[in-house]
């Protein structure tokens, strides 16, 4: 297969390269940019020399054409007019930012305080939460890759919600993320010296992931509920937990819980539910694929602590797409993704 990657430069697009680098399927892979054209990409990323020592490539339509795969890892406001004249003309294209996700154009304005992607493009594009709509990603041209948070909270919360065994009424989402998060353009925020011993809350009640969830919430599990979604910046490069606080609903016991987690994702390769929570952190996920689920029933207060981690670089990012794009073509969805996780 030949790849092409949009915005390689970036956390999500070296990510990408690490991942199809050992990909069975994958023969060529072209960096492009829209600002470093024909700077090497060794050069700027010496982790790579010997391995990727090419010129950056500038983005041009006629070229893009010719890959079986586009991944796009750009800031938001850039593929809502890059990728539209590209669908159904040539390759498949994954979009690994916000553009396409929210199927309301006037919901992404709302939220991102940028011009929306054409409402046709939106449309004709599929939800890229894999476990969840597989089906529509496989004939899919245009692939909507999820956000990290929202992949962390919708793979933990969907089942419950969908088998009506929590009450979404009082559902309290609590998230933490690790400064890749905000990609790799310094701001004031993921200053070293911000950050570091540092433990900060931003975008209350307004953060742009709010109505991917709910969103996600009412397609899935067929329930409109708004949710309380708080978020949190850790001084760690990568990884995510998100603990979300629901009422159990009458009759509703631990062990229905865990069974349903386990019954909806039973053969789905990285969904794993943890039984024990003696140990459940970021690191067992770092670097991987994988998302850990683990739920526990306070019988007191009749509520459900429901908790998920994952690298939001690689499930929450790249690796959701690399997986995305195995379901594409058929092939076995774990091709690429077998790192073990980055305990230490």
């Amino acid at each position: 297969m030949k790849i092409g990657i949009i915005g390689a430069t970036g956390y999500g697009g070296l990510e990408l390269i690490r991942l199809l680098h050992n990909h069975p399927e994958v023969e060529q892979i072209d960096l492009f940019t829209s600002s470093d054209e024909g700077t090497s990409f060794s050069a700027k990323f010496p982790h790579v020399t010997n391995l990727y020592d090419q010129s950056l490539l500038k983005i041009d339509h006629a070229q893009l054409k010719n890959y079986d795969v586009l991944f796009a890892s750009t800031p938001a406001g850039v593929t809502s007019h890059l990728l539209p004249p590209l669908i159904g003309n040539g390759p498949k294209l994954i979009d690994l930012s916000g553009e396409f996700r929210l199927k309301d154009t006037a919901e992404y304005e709302q939220w991102y305080k940028k011009t929306p992607a054409p409402a046709e493009a939106v449309e004709l594009s599929a939800y890229g939460l894999t476990e969840w709509n597989y089906e529509t990603i496989k004939n899919a041209q245009l692939i909507a890759n999820p956000g990290c948070y929202p992949t962390a909270v919708l793979l933990s919360l969907l089942p419950l919600l969908k088998e009506r065994l929590i009450d979404p009424s009082a559902l309290i989402i609590d998230a933490k993320s690790g400064v890749s998060g905000a990609g790799n353009t310094p701001g004031p925020m993921t200053h070293f010296s911000e950050t570091n011993e540092n433990f900060s809350i931003y975008k209350i009640n307004e953060h742009q992931h709010i109505p991917e969830i709910e969103q996600g919430i009412a397609q899935f599990s067929n329930q409109k509920v708004p949710v309380t979604f708080t978020t949190h910046l850790v001084p760690m490069t990568r990884g995510i937990m998100a603990t979300s606080y629901a009422p159990v609903n009458a009759g509703v016991t631990e062990e229905q819980l865990v069974n349903c987690l386990k019954d909806t994702y039973e053969g789905r390769p990285f969904v794993r539910i943890m039984n024990e929570s003696k140990k459940f952190c970021t690191k067992q996920v770092a670097g991987s694929n994988f998302c850990d689920i683990h739920v526990k029933v306070d019988p007191r207060t009749n509520r459900a602590t429901i908790v998920s981690v994952i690298d939001n670089l690689v499930k929450g990012a790249a690796g959701q797409a690399v997986q995305n794009m195995n379901v594409q073509f058929g092939l076995d969805e774990t091709s690429g993704l077998t790192q073990v996780p980055l305990f230490i």
